[in-house]
């Protein structure tokens, strides 16, 4: 507590004075937290001092508080990109960044308790710059170091803005990535050229907290042919608790593209969940236990092309007959963007619902283009995207739609104007070759554990067996 009061002052946060008549004042308090290492042993305790932002109203403490946060996509895009490039990667931690904000509006808080001055306990504190818990910290944070990048001499990716760059010569540049939160991986390794990437003490904090952390294990995340509906029958259950079970699980999916389908399968049901989908989601809690050390290892060796594919179920959802949609891109022989939804639309045939994927994954391609173009690396002028659905090739080439397609009219004029301008060009790929297969359906133990090996992912004990 000592220490962070130190740093408030130190930082020049705050200055004593009366409060103004008709003024108003917000109240703090202090947040304890223990911050463990990656491996799960205690590295600190730690006090934090935040104010109580709740209690702001908007036009009088507080106005624009949108505040930027780089996307998982961009983050893997990067660690892909410094593999390919043998490049270092350093992750830089800003003491009480919030702190260094600057307000642009007049916020006064109470003393913190503990702290309080002799002689002076009805003044109050006049921020000068932002205090973790006020809901402009992050935007102040954001702007403060957006305009250091800047002035650096920093470009700002228009497509990414928690992106920078700068051109040292010919053959350097300097890459950051601007994540608000205090870790980005919970465990990152490095090796020679390759980087490995995980959530194993994630993983296991979330069975613990689930009373899974001594369950039977399962080798997939996913019964295959299974299906779910929201007419089946069983008790309800706790939607609050089937809640926190999905969100801990969606966070896994930063490094987990095995159980995206899985996650997103169970996700439909958060509003009224019954115990069949609670039984669902525990088994991809026990396929998480018998797999806490998988993530995806990005190597320099083999294909380090971007790679993408796209594919679709038909009709799979029980109550409203909708498509889901699945597309993964690769980069460095491991995954780097990959999604699994519900398609919006109704779909008449297999053709439509693999079309309406494509156009997903084109959209995500361009942006991940654009964004590999900024850091540098070399790519094909036209983007290639491998799909199992010779029809659906057919109809992104053919020039004249057809009466039965009008309702994905907007789908076909997009992806076949690109197919036209060479930006973008759907491909033939077999369905054992179909990567993308894994985000759209429950499969077979044998074609699960073969695509989840050509995502990249492995363990960390294959990693070091494969190097002895």
């Amino acid at each position: 507590m000592d220490q962070e009061i130190a740093s408030i002052e130190r930082n020049c946060t705050w200055e004593l004075m009366d409060l103004p008549r008709g003024g108003k004042k917000i109240g703090v308090k202090w947040i304890y937290k223990t911050k463990f290492n990656e491996g799960g042993v205690v590295e600190k305790y730690k006090a934090r001092l935040v104010a109580k932002g709740y209690a702001q109203e908007h036009g009088i403490d507080y106005s624009e508080v949108f505040a930027p946060v780089a996307r998982w996509d961009t983050i893997r895009a990067i660690i892909a990109t410094a593999v390919k490039n043998g490049w270092n990667i350093y992750q830089l931690d800003v003491k009480s960044a919030f702190l260094h904000g600057d307000l642009e509006e007049t916020v006064y808080v109470d003393q913190p308790k503990g702290y309080v001055k002799k002689g002076q306990e009805l003044k109050v504190y006049r921020l000068k710059k932002a205090l973790y818990g006020l809901k402009q910290a992050p935007r102040a944070w954001y702007s403060k170091i957006d305009n250091y990048f800047n002035s650096e001499g920093f470009t700002k990716c228009a497509h990414e803005h928690t992106l920078y760059t700068k051109v040292i010569d010919s053959s350097n540049m300097i890459i950051v990535s601007l994540y608000v939160d205090d870790l980005i991986y919970t465990g990152v390794l490095q090796r020679e050229g390759s980087i490995f990437i995980n959530q194993q003490k994630y993983i296991l904090e979330v069975l613990d907290r689930f009373g899974m952390a001594d369950c039977k294990p399962v080798c997939s995340p996913t019964v295959s042919g299974s299906k779910l509906s929201r007419n089946d029958e069983g008790e309800a259950i706790d939607s609050t608790m089937f809640k926190q079970l999905i969100g801990s699980l969606m966070y896994l999916n930063a490094t987990r593209p095995d159980i995206m389908f899985s996650v997103s399968m169970v996700s439909r049901f958060m509003e009224n969940p019954k115990e069949t989908h609670y039984v669902a989601a525990k088994r991809i809690l026990r396929y998480l236990r018998g797999t806490t050390d998988l993530g995806i290892h990005y190597k320099r060796q083999g294909k380090t092309d971007l790679t993408s594919y796209c594919d679709s179920d038909y009709a799979g959802d029980q109550d409203d007959r909708k498509s889901t949609s699945g597309y993964v891109f690769l980069l460095s022989s491991g995954a780097i963007s990959w999604s699994s939804r519900k398609q919006p639309i109704v779909t008449l045939s297999t053709t439509e619902a693999e079309f309406v994927a494509a156009a997903y994954c084109v959209c995500q391609g361009i942006w991940i283009k654009r964004i590999l173009e900024e850091l540098g690396v070399k790519l094909e002028e036209s983007l290639s995207i491998l799909c199992d659905n010779s029809s659906a090739i057919k109809l992104s080439k053919n020039p004249v739609m057809h009466g039965r397609s009008k309702h994905i009219d907007v789908r076909f004029h997009f992806l076949r104007n690109l197919c036209k301008e060479g930006i973008i060009e759907l491909k033939y790929c077999t369905t054992e070759e179909q990567l993308a297969d894994v985000l759209t359906k429950a499969l077979k133990k044998e074609s699960f554990m073969r695509i989840r090996s050509n995502l990249g992912m492995c363990s960390l004990k294959e990693i070091i067996s494969t190097a002895k």
